[in-house]
This record gives structure tokens, C-alpha cells and sequence, in this order.
């Protein structure tokens, strides 16, 4: 059963008008190494992110296949990308991210995994002028698109997409979504404030105040990439949205496995956050078969 945070807040996104306005995040590019640790240590499979890291690898996995170049658009320090690379060995990835100090702990952290499948490059996501035209298999990013200034950089990003990308290619984009309520804001960022550092609850609050409005999100995907995939929302209160494509991938019985060993192995307050995050995407159309 959701927490009663997330209940209150749904009830609240129902029927309040929207009160909250989108604030660009304070830093554009996150080099400050404080700042990374927390970012970092949160995501890793014991952190307070990894539920949802965990839903998005299952997502992703749907969209890529043995044999693609698959690349990923704000890779951070690897933590999303490093799981699926694991768990997707016959891929090549390419992890892009414009913070050096982001990549030094991104190509550390594969390198103590022993991923020889990813390779790590600089760059500005809007502009991937180092990518020829239909030459990427799938992209993916996960919450990382609400970093962007503003709208026309978002467009941007979605137009590059769609040039690099050959006909057929799978994506999967998941990021916040914003909410009408400063409050339903406030409560999401301090819910586990017990279980993260401050600094990356500082940086959850300014990620949800900088997300795009979903309809602003929805109408830039569909006029570049809507071939491509299909538009996601949790249910009722869009606290997160997707584009993904299609399945890409027969049926893998080793991955449900993997996969399912991965959940046994969380603390149950991780379970039950995955659970939540399962069924508001569920009850918004986006499911998969390996959870």
C-alpha cells in the first residue's frame, strides 16, 4: 500500500489548482564533489533510489537488445547504466554526460564491476554533433531531462534523438514530471529525509521544482519522436513520465530471473517503494513482463 505521503499527495494533485512554478536547477551541471557523492551514493543498490533504478532497468531492458549500441544521455556516475550493462552483456553502451567529475565516477565504478560493454564521452545532450545521422540502436536516460534550462532545450534534445537514431531504434526517457502543489513538492523530496543525505534531498526538491509540466513534455515528444514510442504518466498524479518504445526483444527467462533476485534481495521498504512506483505507472498503461 502506497505511504501515506504519496496517498495525501494524490488526493491533493486531484483537486487543488496548480500553485507551483517550474525553477530551473541551480546547478546546470553537477561537478561540486559533495554534491556527487550524495547523488551517488544514493542511487547505488542499497540507496534510497535504487527501487526506482531498478524499475527503469526492467523498462529499458524491453528496448534493447543483443547487438545494439545503445546510448545513454546524462549517464551520471553509472548507476542506472552500469545495471543494465550488467545485465545486458551482448550490448554496447556509451554513456554521455557533460560533468567530468560525473564521468571520472561513472568509468571508476564500471571498471570495479569489470563492464567491458560500456564507453564513457563528453557531451552536450542537446547538441551530439559527434553522432552520425541513424547510427544509434536505442537511447535511454533516466531523470535527467529536467536539468535542461528550458523548453527550446528540451526540443533540442528530442530532435537529436530522432536524427541519430535508426528507423526502428528503441528509446526508453523517463523523468520527473512537475506537480501543481508546492507542498505535494516539498513532502515527495522529505519523505525519506531519515535515509539520504541532506545535500541529495536538496537536489531532489530542485530536481521536482525544475520538471517539465507533462503536457509541455507530451507535445515536444510528439512532434519529434512520436514514431518512436508512446507517452507514460503515473496515474492521476504525474509525479513521473515516460516515452518508450515498443518491445524490441523476445521473452528472457535469465533476465526475469536476474531480475527477480535483484527485488529478494531489498529490504522490504525497498520493495514496497517499487511496488508503489509499479502500480501508479501500471494504472497509467506502462507495465513490463520482467517485474
Amino acid at each position: 500500500m502506497p505511504s501515506s505521503t504519496v496517498i495525501r499527495a494524490f488526493f491533493r494533485e486531484l483537486f487543488v489548482k496548480q500553485t507551483a512554478l517550474r525553477e530551473s536547477e541551480p546547478d546546470l551541471v553537477m561537478d561540486d564533489p559533495e554534491k556527487v557523492d550524495a547523488y551517488t551514493r544514493a542511487g547505488r543498490e542499497d540507496g534510497v533510489m535504487a527501487p526506482v533504478y531498478l524499475f527503469h532497468c526492467a523498462q529499458i531492458c524491453e528496448v534493447i537488445k543483443p547487438g545494439d549500441t545503445v546510448l545513454d544521455l546524462g549517464c551520471g556516475p553509472a548507476t542506472q547504466l552500469a545495471l543494465v550493462a550488467r545485465l545486458n552483456p551482448n550490448t554496447k553502451f556509451i554513456g554521455m554526460d557533460l560533468s567530468n567529475e560525473m564521468l571520472s565516477r561513472a568509468s571508476k565504478y564500471a571498471g570495479e564491476q569489470n563492464l567491458k560493454n560500456i564507453e564513457f564521452r563528453q557531451g552536450d545532450i542537446t547538441r551530439l554533433r559527434e553522432l552520425a545521422d541513424r547510427s544509434i540502436d536505442a537511447v535511454m536516460s533516466t531523470v535527467v531531462l529536467h536539468h535542461l534550462p528550458d523548453l527550446n532545450a528540451l526540443e533540442s534534445t528530442f530532435a537529436e534523438i530522432k536524427r541519430i537514431l535508426k528507423p526502428g531504434g528503441g528509446v526508453y526517457l523517463v523523468d520527473f514530471g512537475h506537480l501543481k502543489s508546492e507542498k505535494s513538492i516539498h513532502d515527495f523530496a522529505y519523505q525519506y529525509a531519515d535515509r539520504q543525505a541532506e545535500l541529495f534531498t536538496l537536489d531532489y526538491l530542485y530536481s521536482l521544482r525544475a520538471a517539465f509540466w507533462p503536457n509541455d513534455f507530451k507535445a515536444l515528444y510528439e512532434k519529434h519522436l512520436g514514431e518512436f514510442g508512446k507517452f507514460y504518466r503515473t496515474f492521476a498524479m504525474p509525479y513521473m513520465m515516460a516515452i518508450k518504445s515498443p518491445v524490441r526483444r523476445e521473452f528472457d527467462p535469465v533476465l526475469r530471473s536476474q531480475l527477480s533476485a535483484l527485488i529478494k534481495g531489498m529490504p522490504d521498504f525497498h520493495q514496497a517503494d517499487l511496488k508503489d512506483l509499479m502500480l501508479f505507472f501500471k494504472l497509467g498503461g506502462l507495465k513490463t513482463v520482467y517485474l
